[in-house]
């Protein structure tokens, strides 16, 4: 027995049980070896003339025997001689495909893409094997020699016997334990899984012997008694699909199969709402394939989902997620993005250069950002169908990165306009504006039926301004985050209609507001006793100035609104959420005012009191806030029946 050069022993056990987390990549590892070994031969066979050789001809096939307890990997390729096994498989982390890419670097061109790189996939086999045996016949050589080793202390090199080029590698499988079941590699639906996982799109056949059944002919005697016979059969079938789809022309490939791809490899029944496809070529060569969902996965908001795409290189699979590619607020897209310029770490699970992830996640945000743009302007139907679908992702993604992803989705978004009665975007809004409006309006409630009915927003519909109606939890977080939306001077500022100051008001109509509070100093102050902590302050309102207008409102000063404070109660885990600055808003204009009046001047402090608590607590329900003593409000409710 030879031992293995370098450290071996210790570097073959790091080999086998450190690099890799994932014992079922050790078929893609070994048919990609196959698919290089192919390459070689189709190269050399492009090179010199004396080869005469086709695409047809080459291929790699997966048998196993159950019984044996063996898989075995065989390829057409270019095979090796005695000398090249010893030094691919006898010297760890020796490359002959790195060596061969070198060497054959220009040449090659895009002739010929090599898998392999570092020299250690091989080595993955025994993850799930106590014995590999390769045995291989180099191209143009009568002899055949064979390579064995338990990968624990050195290998055995004997000669062999094999019909033609290439290499068969065999591995005998560990026996399973009660944590690792090896079982399962040894079936067909096992192993045509792992094919159609990692190497689907390798560009050589890959081939297994698959087990059919089929009637028997109805012998010519039989009688009407007959029942139908059948026989198992074995039948050569191609495993894998070879060219993906992703790197055919898209005037080659029709929707329907576009649609056909993703609902199989993405696991869903419905068709996607967009098709996008990327090819970009330069310092990184690279393709996507891109799918908008037509609706949101069960799991999209909760914290098992998980986002990403599939990356391959070289049209094998790297990892089913890559979360690296696509930010937060697009995680709803599905899709792949294979190139064979990344730079793979040594186990090819993970890349060794994030830039080159990121320069290619860029790119993706920006083909997504534009096809939806697009779908908004080109299909509005559908657009709102798949804003309804995925429209809180987007908004949550402007909040969650603190407003730096503003300028990549704020156009994106939609809200109901309660004066255009439908959704519209802030440049609709602002399109729409009359040219004294300064601020874009909002509101932020459960429904949009009860906020249009607010007092707050009729004030300023009333104004002709229009207000967006926003129901989503999120909505009133991302408006505070954003601040304005547009740019330069010609920004607008986004304001709450339910905050304190919303500077609608004529200077007339705020000083008589003001004047107005400063006359009723006293009766204010006996109504913020008669609250204690419940509100800041009681003042003249300058949102309901009319008769017919509501008789009081509540307002918030500050950075949280009522309606922020409502979310936060309710979020698990919370604590004691954060409180708004509540302003109970007086209607001076309101008969009720008149009463108000009326009991103070009469020294009637318990009906101020009442009055006072009334008021307040009508205001809350009418801005759907919960009351804090529903039954004093009752009570006090029942004594005016008296």
């Amino acid at each position: 027995m030879k031992k293995f050069k370098t450290e071996s022993k210790k570097l073959l056990d790091l080999m086998i049980n450190s690099i890799y987390t994932n014992k079922e990549i050790f078929l893609r590892e070994l048919i990609s070896n196959a698919s290089d070994a192919v390459d070689k031969l189709y190269f050399k066979s492009l090179t010199d003339t004396d080869v005469k050789l086709s695409k047809d001809e080459l291929a790699i096939h997966v048998s196993f025997d159950k019984d044996a307890r063996t898989i075995t990997v065989s390829d057409s390729g270019i095979g090796m001689t005695k000398d090249e096994l010893e030094k691919n498989l006898g010297t760890i982390a020796h490359s002959g495909s790195l060596e061969f890419k070198t060497e054959n670097d220009k040449a090659q061109g895009d002739d010929v893409d090599i898998i392999g790189q570092f020299g250690v996939g091989f080595y993955s086999a025994f993850m799930v094997a106590k014995e590999v045996r390769v045995v291989s016949r180099a191209f143009g050589s009568d002899e055949a020699w064979a390579w064995v080793s338990d990968g624990v202390e050195g290998y055995t090199i004997e000669e062999a016997e094999r019909a033609g080029n290439g290499t068969d590698i065999i591995l005998t499988l560990k026996d399973d334990t009660d944590e690792e079941k090896y079982d399962t590699y040894l079936s067909e639906w096992g192993l045509k899984n792992l094919i159609k996982k990692y190497s689907n799109y390798v560009r050589y056949p890959i081939t297994m012997d698959c087990d059919k059944t089929r009637e028997k002919p109805k012998p010519e005697d039989a009688g009407d008694d007959y029942k139908p016979e059948f026989e198992h059969y074995t039948e050569r079938e191609t495993i894998n699909s070879m060219v993906p789809i992703w790197k055919r022309s898209k005037s080659d490939v029709t929707d329907e199969e576009y649609n056909e791809f993703y609902k199989s490899n993405f696991h869903d029944f419905a068709d996607p709402a967009r098709t996008i496809k990327v090819h970009a070529e330069g310092a990184l060569t690279y393709d996507a394939l891109l799918f908008i969902p037509s609706r949101a996965p069960f799991d999209l908001y909760s914290k098992d989902y998980k986002k990403g795409l599939a990356l391959y290189s070289s049209n094998v699979l790297i990892m089913e997620k890559c979360e690296e590619l696509l930010p937060d607020y697009f995680n709803f897209v599905r899709g792949v993005v294979d190139s064979a310029d990344l730079t793979l770490n040594i186990s090819r699970e993970t890349l060794q250069h994030n830039g080159q992830l990121k320069a290619i996640a860029r790119r993706i945000e920006k083909k997504v950002k534009a096809d939806l743009a697009d779908m908004r302007d080109t299909d509005r139907e559908a657009y709102e169908k798949f804003f309804e679908q995925f429209g809180r992702t987007m908004k949550f993604g402007v909040y969650s990165t603190y407003g730096m992803a503003k300028d990549v989705l704020a156009d994106l978004l939609l809200f109901y306009s309660a004066k255009q009665q439908k959704m519209v975007t802030f440049e609709e809004y602002t399109a729409a504006m009359p040219t004294d409006q300064k601020a874009i309006y909002y509101a932020a409630g459960d429904s949009t039926d009860r906020l249009a009915k607010l007092p707050v927003v009729n004030s300023v519909l009333d104004r002709g301004y229009d207000v967006l109606l926003c129901t989503q939890d999120v909505d009133e977080f991302t408006f505070q985050t954003m601040q304005t939306w547009g740019e330069g001077e010609s920004a607008k500022e986004l304001k709450n209609v339910a905050s304190g100051d919303l500077g609608l008001e004529t200077e007339d109509e705020k000083k008589a507001a003001e004047d107005a509070t400063k006359e009723n100093e006293g009766l204010f102050g006996a109504m913020k006793e008669a609250l204690g902590d419940s509100v800041t302050k009681v003042a003249v309102s300058t949102k309901l100035a009319t008769a017919e207008a509501a008789p009081a409102c509540i307002t918030a000063e500050g950075p949280v609104s009522l309606e922020m404070e409502k979310i936060l109660s309710q979020m698990p885990d919370m604590g004691e959420a954060p409180k708004s600055n509540r302003v109970l808003e007086i209607n001076a204009a309101h008969p009720v005012f008149a009463t108000l009046k009326a009991a103070q001047e009469a020294g009637d402090a318990e009906k101020v009191k009442t009055y006072a608590s009334l008021l307040y607590n009508q205001a809350l329900l009418v801005e759907g806030m919960p009351l804090e003593d529903p039954v004093a409000f009752a009570n006090a409710v029942a004594s005016l029946m008296k």
